[in-house]
Formats: structure tokens, C-alpha cells, sequence
């Protein structure tokens, strides 16, 4: 059932390789570990990918993918989960890395007027970037810990169901 759920809702390897943005990675997407459907391929893929949705770089798709191919881990599911930051949710996704990080330092968080130029992007991120980086660093990591093991509790639980289901039905038949 869980592989049938994600073979449902994947593209195929074949429309991902023409992807523009993986295509930079030529051969190495032909390696069919990065397309297989197990508990573990699917449990590094889920952390790999919440963890890199909280880097505050815009090539997170990318970062993504390398991470996949060098943990052999799920491509797709790599790739897609980074887009839980997508330019919707960003800003509050990272105000609130901001408001963790400065609280884990220790210190007052800046208020700040947001503008969208170079000078001011320039100019506060001298005082934003310890505390975002920071916050985005802890809120991945525990993103993609609880993640990663809720995925791994979840597909040991159905085939657990799934085993015991075969069982009751052995069990009946005359």
C-alpha cells in the first residue's frame, strides 16, 4: 500500500531526468537506487529533503538532489519535500528560523522593516544571519528527524498490519 500511495503520487525516473534542474547530474540519475520504494530509501530521502527545505539558499532543488544521489537515497521524494519553502511560506518559515535562532543565542530579536533591496538585504543581514542560520540549522534538523522517523514508524506499522493481515487470511482457508 505505501509503495502503490508513492507510485501513485511520483513522477516516473524517466520525466525527472529531463528536468531541467537535475539534468546538470547526467549519469549518476541512472543509478536505480535512487528510484527504489523501501522503508529506508524513503527515510533518508524524507530527512534529507526536510532538512535542505530549511537552508536559506535558492538552490535548495539542487542541494536536494545532490544529497540524494550521494546518500542513495529517494530522488523524488528528496527533491520534493524541499518545496515545503516555497516563496509562499517562506517568509514566515524563515522569520520564525530567525525568532529560534536568536532565542537559542540568547539574544533580543531585532525588529526590522522589510525591504525588498540589495542596500537593505546588505545592511541587516550583518545582524540577521548568526540567528538565522542557527534557527534554520535546529528547525531542519528536528524537521527532518521527526519526519524521517514518522515515515519509519509509519511503513514499519503497515507492513506490520499487512504481515498480520496475510497471517489471519492463511489461517482460514481449510
Amino acid at each position: 500500500m505505501a509503495r502503490k500511495l508513492f507510485k501513485r503520487w511520483l513522477p516516473t525516473p524517466e520525466k525527472i531526468r529531463e528536468h531541467p534542474s537535475v539534468r546538470i547530474f547526467g549519469s549518476l540519475l541512472h543509478d536505480p537506487n535512487l528510484w527504489h520504494l523501501n522503508r529506508r530509501s524513503v527515510t533518508v530521502a524524507s530527512f534529507l529533503g526536510l532538512f535542505i527545505a530549511f537552508v536559506p539558499i535558492p538552490t535548495q532543488m539542487i542541494l536536494a538532489a545532490l544529497a540524494a544521489i550521494v546518500f542513495r537515497a529517494n530522488l523524488p521524494i528528496s527533491v520534493m519535500l524541499v518545496w515545503i519553502t516555497n516563496p509562499i511560506t517562506m517568509p514566515a518559515i524563515f522569520y520564525f528560523t530567525y525568532k529560534l535562532g536568536a532565542l537559542a543565542m540568547g539574544i533580543p530579536p531585532n525588529t526590522f522593516h522589510f525591504e525588498l533591496s540589495w542596500a537593505w538585504l546588505a545592511e541587516e543581514f550583518t545582524h540577521l544571519w548568526r540567528p538565522l542560520i542557527l534557527g534554520c540549522f535546529l528547525t531542519g534538523l528536528l524537521s527532518g528527524l521527526v519526519g524521517a522517523a514518522s515515515v519509519h514508524i509509519l511503513w514499519r506499522v503497515h507492513v506490520i498490519k499487512r504481515w498480520r493481515k496475510r497471517q489471519r487470511s492463511r489461517q482460514a482457508r481449510p
